[in-house]
C-alpha cells in the first residue's frame, strides 16, 4: 500500500471513450496511487458512471472547481477538448498527460515515451504530450538501435488498427464484416473507404507533399523523442481491418554494422520489449497476440540484403496501451518516483479512494 503523501487526486477527460477505459483498466493493473478519482467527459455522456477499483463514479463534465482538486488530468478527448481546458489546468495547478496531437510539436511542450526520453520531463510547465500511437512503439526500438550502431536512415510501413480512429470505427469494421458475409448493402460512415475485407493507403489528410497527416506525425515526432532533428525518417500509414494493435515493418540504415544476433541481445535488455523471432518455427507477433498487452513485441529481425548497414525488423503493440493508455500512466509514474510532481492534498484514508 502507498503512503497517503504519494498519492495523486487523478481526473480522465474523456472516460467514457475507448482509451478512456483503456485509461481506467492501467491505473487499476498497475496500482497507481490514485486519491480522489474524477470521470469526466462531455454533457453527452451526463447519467453514466464508470468502475473504478470495484466502485462507480459518476461522469461529470470538467470544470475550474474539479481541476482545482486535481494533481494530474489525463486527456484523452481530442485536441479540442485539451487546448478549451489546457490553461484552467495548468493554471489550477494540474499537470495534463494529453494524449492528442494538440501540444506534440510545441517546442515548449516534452513529448515523451519515459523509456525513451524520460529526462524531458524535468522541464515541464504543466503541459505533457502523448506521443502518436504508432511512435510510441517504433521509438522504443530506435532508440536501442541507435545507441547500438547510430541510425541513418528509417524507413517505416504501418498497418494500423481501426481502434486508431475510435470506437466508431471499430463497430464499422464490425458491421461491414456482417454486412458482407450476410450478402448485405455496406455502409461506410467513419473511414474514407470501405475497411472490411480491404485495407486503405489512408489516414487523416492528405498534405501538400502528398504525405498524410499521420505519416508527418510519425516523422516529426521520432525525431522530437529521439532529440534526432536531422534523422532522415519516412513513413507510409496504411488502415487494415485489425480490431486492436498496429504493425510496423521498419527498416533502419546504421552507421556502424551489426548482426541480427547483436540487435536481438540489445532489444532483450529493454524491459518493455519481448523477442519473438523464431520465423522457422511461425513465431512472430501478431496483432492478435500483442491486445490487451504491455510489451511492444519485435520480430523477423534480418539483414537488409539491399543495404551495407542495414537491419529489418517487425514491431506490433496494442496502441490503446503502449500508444495512448499505458504510456500516459507511465509518465505519470516518472513524475511521482523523481518529484516532478507533488499531491495538492492528502485525500485517501487507509489507501482507499474517495468518491468525488
Amino acid at each position: 500500500m502507498q503512503n497517503p503523501q504519494d498519492q495523486l487526486n487523478v481526473a480522465i477527460l474523456g472516460a467514457t471513450g475507448r482509451v478512456g477505459q483503456e485509461l481506467i483498466a492501467v491505473l487499476e493493473a498497475r496500482k497507481f496511487p490514485v486519491g480522489k478519482f474524477y470521470p469526466l467527459a462531455s454533457a453527452r455522456s451526463a447519467n453514466q458512471t464508470v468502475r473504478f477499483l470495484n466502485k462507480d463514479y459518476p461522469v461529470t463534465e470538467p470544470s475550474e472547481e474539479i481541476f482545482k482538486d486535481v494533481d494530474v488530468v489525463l486527456a484523452s478527448a481530442g485536441a479540442s477538448v485539451s487546448k478549451h481546458w489546457v490553461d484552467k489546468i495548468v493554471e489550477c495547478g494540474a499537470v495534463i498527460i494529453d494524449n492528442s496531437s494538440a501540444f506534440r510539436m510545441d517546442p515548449a511542450v516534452p513529448l515523451v515515451v519515459p523509456e525513451v526520453n524520460g529526462h524531458a520531463l524535468k522541464g515541464h510547465n504543466g503541459i505533457i504530450a502523448n506521443p502518436n500511437c504508432s511512435t510510441s512503439q517504433l521509438v522504443v526500438v530506435l532508440k536501442i538501435l541507435h545507441e547500438l550502431a547510430g541510425l541513418k536512415r528509417v524507413i517505416v510501413s504501418t498497418y494500423q488498427s481501426v481502434s486508431g480512429a475510435g470506437k466508431e470505427a471499430m463497430e464499422e469494421l464490425e458491421d461491414q464484416s456482417k454486412a458482407l458475409l450476410n450478402g448485405a448493402e455496406v455502409k461506410t460512415a467513419v473511414m474514407p473507404r470501405q475497411i472490411a475485407f480491404n485495407l486503405i493507403p489512408q489516414i487523416d489528410v492528405f498534405l501538400e507533399d502528398g504525405y498524410t497527416k499521420e505519416e508527418a506525425k510519425v516523422i516529426e515526432e521520432t525525431r522530437k523523442i529521439l532529440e534526432l532533428p536531422e534523422l532522415k525518417v519516412t513513413c507510409t500509414a496504411v488502415r487494415v481491418p485489425v480490431l486492436i494493435g498496429h504493425s510496423e515493418a521498419v527498416t533502419c540504415d546504421l552507421e556502424r554494422p551489426v548482426s541480427p544476433a547483436q540487435v536481438r541481445e540489445s532489444l532483450s535488455d529493454s524491459p518493455i520489449i519481448e523477442i519473438w523471432d523464431q520465423p522457422e518455427e511461425g513465431r512472430y507477433p501478431t496483432p492478435i497476440d500483442c491486445a490487451g498487452q504491455d510489451p511492444v513485441y519485435v520480430g523477423r529481425i534480418r539483414k537488409d540484403s539491399s543495404s551495407e548497414n542495414g537491419i529489418n525488423l517487425w514491431v506490433v503493440a496494442d496502441n490503446l496501451r503502449i500508444g495512448a493508455a499505458l504510456n500516459a500512466v507511465r509518465i505519470a509514474e516518472y513524475l511521482l518516483e523523481h518529484d516532478l510532481i507533488e499531491a495538492k492534498s492528502k485525500s485517501t484514508k487507509d489507501g482507499i479512494p474517495l468518491s468525488t
